[in-house]
């Protein structure tokens, strides 16, 4: 597009004339009409020197600019010429001073101007303002003249226009009179902006096509009135006149009719009543009435609405109320709220720029704007009065006052009825057209916070006063005078109150006298409807939890209504009715908070043990994740107290929480008796349910301390027993472990079908912490098959599902972008996820974070032969590993060795690598191994070595494994090395037996004749750097912690290397240690 002209400019604005119509007519040959329109008004733009504003216009309206106005004229000419049936298009010209709103876009009264003289015409007519007549009446094109058409007022501008009409004998040029809206119309001059309402506009206009009475509906304050006017002015040039009748200060039924009569200008007839005089006189007429505030006056509205449609069938009605006439053939459209992000926060930057002229939006405010607008529910008038108060008050204070917002906005215009002056006086005035009944239900809806269903309203509004039958047609009129919003978007209908109406409830409710009474109700229907989220059931689990997330702002006021009244048992036994939501719909923190703010109202006499020792339980099991360690003592403390009680169920909850909580902190094995008993007591009882809780945290924790073969008993008994009751939950968390199963298997197909699975649950369930383990395992899957661009691409996917989750999921995350950088070969992105996950879980989560050095940090530091960090990393891990991780940390060692020369030591390591494997049944980290084996000891044992490469070649082949691209070339550097010592034949068969070989005789290969080489498998030759450490600082008399903070590892790290140093030494204690310490002068 060519820059735009500026300066003096004409312009050329067009519409298609009925294009609503024809599109819904003719749509297949209207697309090919816009098509070739398009084509049109590119070649005469062109021809004419124009330049058309591509994103100026709005629906099928156009614009193109022009240095001189007799270019203008000429491609009118052209354009009108042109060959566009069905289309018939409006044209306006004008000329004047134009303004850049940017540089793709005009704005000002120039284009305004143009727009509103385009809207007189009629299709196949060129219209031109007396300023472009006066530059083209000497140099018009040929053949072309102009008719003088008169002076005529456009509509929303205050200076009246002269009109001349482009003539041509090859157009048609008899048209009716121009459209003029202004001066057959009373419409009310509005002297501000009217602001967004598109799509509203464009459907209220399609609705009076298609219904002669529409009626718009809405809360006070909504906006009707203005929209209503809107409307009207916009569609007044398909009428023959528009009248406004405004009923607002109006109080008699019997005055409506007088008062249509009177904006008519009718006289009184003797002998006829003023609704007869009202059909007589619009009975041939083609007018648009407009009806406005006709909710104080139903039945009169309705009334003469029916009597005067009935006579005049040109005639149509749009009006405005707060709830429907009522009337057959009534068309009703409820004015919505405006969209918070955009059409709200422009109406109130441009009524705040009334108040203080230089007030705009900025990256500072915008966000307490939109937060205004949210507040007050996008309601026009509501915004309104707040924006009037920039010119005392900042943004932020704005804000923090609308807790009172009856108070602060005030300050209407004056010139309204009282009613709409301020926002209480909006709402008083619905209120007092209220029946008692409803003003009872209307109150006490006030209770509820968000949404809410029918079932919920007609067990807590429902009583002697209003019958709980009669709860749905109360609630439905509240619903028809726009004080209660129906919602049956998601397949149910549920129903809410826009806070401000809430509020003012919420102050009737406290006059009446029974707020205390309405809200225990509230509180304890929603404690009952979440108690079942505990209870075991066959079917529809699921779709409990789905309720119970939709209720989350009616539980949050359950909640809170407990503590604020001391009943802290209600508060702990609600929030420990969550648990499963609190997990799976990703709100961990939410359930922290609650389960914080009422354990810390405890007081004994007050909560029953088994809630307060459940609470303690489930509390357990959301910290787990926050604060490691820290919450094994309200686990161990909920035991005590479930042991007391002898309550089995109860007692087998508890356990499990003891058994995840101790699994997550670092010891599988405390986690596995834990499991065990809890399983136990549940098999005793038959209570399934709680069984398939049991088996998905006992196979979660046994393969994340890194035992698959365990792992798996528990998990495919989890995956038959969730099958079996429609658990969906236990299943997915079983699915996930069978998952991660496979990854350590080896067997990646079979995991990828596994996430796969859980993934294909996840839209319907909302279990984003399922998400994010599926995720975490594809990205796994893809790095390990050698799908670098998918590993990377899921691992970010999971990074950022999982910020909305906690610190330990985005930890988890960022480990599994370091591993999928390896993959790709991408070492300082590696190093740099390492990084953020080692951040993100070593302050709460030491061990994890220990571990996890082996899986991807250790690498990194190898690559760039950073050998000391890469050896304290490495014996750290060792510290804290087991299974799968035991032989990922001894293998880096082995590693880290063979680069220092220490092949002794080398060799050593990448044997308790193996032994480690064969030990766990993690099959993952095999290949790696055995290339590493053959590697250190191919140049005195060929033969061997070669039979090794050859089985771990078979084994990668078989399972799709890649190699880190930064471990090839020593790879290759062993093959090479082997083929130049060996014959081809020999290398042949031998790397041929070792592919010959299973897995299981790979293991046991390497295995055999380990002792036929000498090792330093004890004594102090055996004792790594990292034990040298604990030794030095427990001679000097430390404790394990005081050992764990000079190191910056877990007490659980330091205990596990003085196991391994008392094995080697042969020592039983730590008096023996001190004293060989001290002889040895450490």
């Amino acid at each position: 597009m060519s820059e735009l002209p500026t300066g003096t400019v004409t312009l050329l604005l067009a519409d298609i004339e009925g294009s609503t119509r024809l599109w819904d007519t003719q749509p297949d040959t209207m697309r090919a009409a816009i098509t070739c329109l398009d084509e049109v008004i590119s070649a005469v733009a062109l021809n004419h020197h124009g330049v058309r504003p591509l994103e100026q216009g709005e629906g099928d309206s156009f614009v193109i600019a022009f240095q001189r106005a007799a270019d203008a004229v000429a491609c009118a000419v052209d354009l009108q010429r042109a060959p566009l049936s069905p289309i018939a298009l409006r044209i306006g010209l004008h000329t004047g001073d134009i303004q850049l709103r940017d540089e793709n876009n005009y704005v000002g009264p120039t284009i305004n101007r143009a727009a509103r003289l385009r809207d007189l015409a009629h299709g196949g007519q060129t219209v031109l303002s007396g300023v472009t007549e006066a530059l083209v009446a000497e140099q018009l094109p040929p053949e072309v003249t102009l008719i003088d058409l008169g002076t005529h007022a456009l509509r929303d501008l205050p200076r009246p226009e002269r009109v001349a009409q482009l003539c041509h004998p090859d157009l048609h040029n008899e048209f009716p009179p121009l459209r003029t809206a202004v001066g057959s119309s009373n419409l009310p001059i509005q002297l501000t902006n009217f602001i967004g309402r598109q799509t509203e506009i464009e459907h209220v206009r399609r609705t009076l096509d298609d219904h002669r009475l529409v009626t718009l509906t809405g809360a006070g304050g909504a906006g009707k009135t203005r929209l209503a006017v809107h409307v009207a002015a916009m569609a007044a040039g398909d009428f023959g006149g528009v009248c406004y009748i405004d009923l607002a200060p109006i109080n008699h039924p019997e005055a409506v009719a007088a008062t249509a009569a009177r904006t008519l200008n009718l006289p009184d007839q003797p002998g006829r009543s003023t609704t007869d005089t009202l059909r007589r006189f619009l009975r041939d007429r083609h007018l648009l009435l407009v009806l406005d505030n006709c909710e104080h006056l139903l039945e009169a509205s309705a009334q003469l609405a029916t009597a005067i449609l009935a006579d005049a069938q040109r005639l149509s009605i749009l009006a405005t109320s707060r709830e429907p006439l009522g009337v057959a053939g009534e068309a009703t459209w409820q004015v919505p709220s405006l969209p918070l992000a955009d059409e709200a926060v422009a109406l109130f930057a441009d009524r705040a720029r009334l108040a203080r002229a230089g007030f705009s939006l900025t990256e500072d405010n915008t966000s307490a704007v939109i937060e205004i607008c949210r507040r007050l529910d996008g309601m026009p008038l509501a915004i309104e009065l707040a924006a009037a108060r920039v010119r005392t008050l900042t943004l932020t204070e704005i804000v923090d006052s609308l807790h009172d917002r009856f108070r602060v906005l005030t300050g209407g215009s004056r010139t309204s009825v009282r009613r709409q002056q301020t926002l209480r006086a909006s709402v008083d005035w619905s209120h007092a057209l209220l029946t008692d009944n409803e003003r009872i239900l209307f109150r006490r809806l006030a209770v509820f916070l968000g949404s809410f269903d029918l079932t919920a309203v007609r067990a807590i509004a429902g009583d002697d006063t209003i019958e709980r039958y009669q709860v749905l047609d109360q609630l439905t009129l509240l619903a028809d005078k726009s004080l209660v919003v129906i919602d049956d978007t998601g397949g149910h209908t549920r129903y809410r109150l826009l806070e401000t109406m809430r509020q003012y409830a919420l102050e009737r409710l406290g006059e009446s006298g029974e707020a205390d009474t309405i809200r225990s109700r509230h509180r304890d229907y929603y404690t009952a409807m979440v108690a079942q989220l505990s209870a075991p059931v066959q079917i529809g689990h699921e779709q409990r939890v789905a309720q119970a997330e939709a209720e989350m702002d009616n539980l949050r006021g359950a909640f809170e209504w407990s503590l604020e009244n001391s009943d802290t048992e209600q508060a702990l036994a609600l929030t420990s009715s969550l648990h499963v939501l609190w997990w799976t719909r990703g709100r961990i923190q939410q359930g922290r908070t609650w389960f914080n703010a009422a354990l810390s109202q405890y007081q004994q006499s007050g909560v029953s043990p088994a809630v307060y020792a459940r609470a303690l339980a489930e509390h357990a099991f959301l910290d787990t994740w926050v604060t490691g360690s820290a919450t094994m003592d309200s686990a161990r403390q909920a035991l005590t107290i479930a042991r007391e009680l002898a309550d089995p169920a109860l007692l087998a909850r508890v356990l499990t929480a003891c058994g995840f909580t101790s699994g997550y902190t670092g010891d599988a094995d405390l986690a596995a008796t834990f499991f065990l008993e809890a399983g136990e007591l549940a098999r005793a009882v038959g209570d399934n349910w709680s069984l398939i809780q049991i088996l998905a945290w006992q196979s979660n924790v046994a393969e994340t301390a890194g035992f698959p073969l365990v792992a798996r008993q528990y998990a495919e008994e989890g995956c038959t027993l969730g099958a079996t009751i429609d658990d969906r939950h236990g299943l997915r968390i079983c699915r996930l472990s069978c998952g991660w199963i496979n990854i350590q298997r080896a067997e990646f197909i079979e995991a990828a079908a596994q996430f796969h699975a859980v993934l294909a649950e996840i839209e319907e369930a909302h279990d984003e912490m399922s998400a994010v383990g599926a995720a975490l395992g594809l990205s796994i899957v893809y790095a390990n098959l050698g799908q670098t661009d998918e590993a990377r691409a899921t691992s970010l996917q999971a990074v950022d599902l999982a910020r909305g989750l906690d610190h330990y999921f985005l930890g988890l995350a960022n480990g599994t972008l370091a591993i999928a950088e390896l993959a790709a070969g991408d070492i300082a992105a590696a190093r740099a996820a390492s990084a953020d996950n080692w951040q993100q879980l070593s302050g709460t989560h030491p061990d994890l974070a220990a571990v996890h050095l082996a899986h991807h940090a250790v690498h990194s530091a190898i690559a760039d032969h950073d050998l000391p960090l890469a050896r304290s990393w490495a014996e750290t891990a060792l510290g804290s590993s087991t299974g799968w991780h035991l032989a990922l940390a001894s293998l880096a060692l082995s590693r880290i060795a063979q680069a220092e020369g220490r092949s002794d030591e080398a060799e050593r390591h990448a044997h308790e690598a193996v032994a480690a494997v064969a030990d766990s049944g993690a099959l993952v980290p095999l290949a790696d191994i055995l290339e590493q084996l053959a590697a250190l000891i191919l140049r005195h044992d060929a033969w061997r070595a070669a039979r090794i490469l050859g089985a771990a070649e078979a084994f990668r082949q078989r399972t799709g494994m890649i190699r880190f691209p930064m471990y090839d070339a020593a790879y290759d550097e062993s093959v090479a090395t082997l083929g130049a010592a060996m014959s081809p034949e020999d290398f042949t068969a031998a790397w041929d037996e070792g592919a010959g070989l299973t897995t299981d005789e790979a293991i046991a290969y390497v295995q055999r004749g380990r002792g036929e080489r000498r090792r330093s498998t004890s004594g102090w030759d055996s004792i790594t750097r990292a034990e040298l450490d604990v030794v030095k600082l427990a001679g000097d008399g430390l404790g394990n912690k005081e050992i764990a903070a000079r190191l910056f590892v877990s007490p659980r790290t330091v205990q596990a290397h003085l196991s391994h140093i008392y094995s080697k030494l042969g020592l039983t204690s730590r008096v023996q240690l001190a004293h060989e310490a001290s002889r040895r002068a450490l």
